[in-house]
């Protein structure tokens, strides 16, 4: 913005305070990090420069087949922009539940995504902000032109939260979701193979007090089935605390329906 507020990846600042900020002419300048979020892996860094040019985002999701350039500076090579399409939308990276909340409801992309990309903006052909590049998955696990951006929706509400009073809202559960593997299936005993299988609770969480216990399986939540780990993560992601939500759960072969009041994330996970 043209105070000096830069929107950028948690990741990319994590465990500092201080950091350096680099423009696209050149100039270097001290800045601070004045909030993060991980579950969205969104920061707002204070940067010690005025004047700089207000992006435009835009306020709904891109189309499947549109155009799409990301900045950046990949590899280290400065103020480089690549262009591609939005090829999906609603993404979630598989397995990545197990080490990150930040890795679902995203928008795909081909335009080519690298290490040093993480922060920069995907631009449309208007110039405006469509998403916040995230992720990629290397050539090494077999992709090719596979990056993923978190959309510019999500980022504006988070930075509009930690612009107000430094943290974001979140629902939360106060479970940890797993993967049904066939193995795991065969050792709970279950026919079906798919489901998000629980396991650990917080027993004083909204999970516990619901009656949710490890071991048990997540089939749906509100009529929508849960074919994954970042499947719930990405559903409680449109939820609000407060809100009270239905499970269909699998306990040793029977089934249940229960309900979780869901509260606001605690500040420590």
């Amino acid at each position: 913005a043209e105070d000096g507020l830069i929107l950028t990846n948690e990741h990319v600042v994590r465990g500092n305070t201080d950091v350096e900020v680099g423009f696209a002419d050149g100039q270097r300048v001290s800045g601070t990090v004045r909030a993060t979020d991980a579950v969205t892996d969104l920061a707002l860094v204070q940067a010690e420069r005025r004047g700089l040019p207000k992006p435009a985002y835009q306020a709904t999701l891109p189309k499947v087949g549109e155009w799409a350039v990301v900045l950046g500076s990949p590899l280290g090579f400065e103020n480089t922009a690549t262009a591609g399409i939005i090829s999906g939308l609603h993404r979630s990276i598989p397995g990545s539940a197990r080490n990150s909340l930040s890795l679902v409801d995203l928008i795909q992309t081909d335009a080519p995504i690298s290490p040093g990309n993480s922060g920069g903006a995907v631009i449309n052909m208007r110039g405006e902000v469509v998403g916040i590049s995230e992720a990629y998955i290397p050539p090494s696990a077999g992709a090719v032109a596979l990056g993923f951006a978190i959309p510019a929706a999500t980022a504006v509400e988070v930075a509009n939260e930690l612009l107000a009073d430094g943290t974001a809202e979140h629902a939360y559960l106060g479970l940890t979701p797993g993967e049904l593997t066939r193995q795991i299936a065969e050792q709970l005993g279950l026919e079906a193979s798919t489901g998000v299988v629980v396991l650990s609770v917080d027993e004083a969480g909204p999970a516990g007090t619901a009656g949710i216990r490890p071991g048990d399986v997540l089939e749906s939540m509100e009529g929508v089935e849960l074919s994954a780990p970042e499947k719930l993560l990405a559903e409680l992601r449109t939820r609000n605390p407060g809100d009270t939500v239905g499970f269909t759960v699998n306990r040793d072969g029977q089934t249940l329906d229960l309900k979780a009041q869901l509260t606001e994330r605690p500040s420590s996970p």
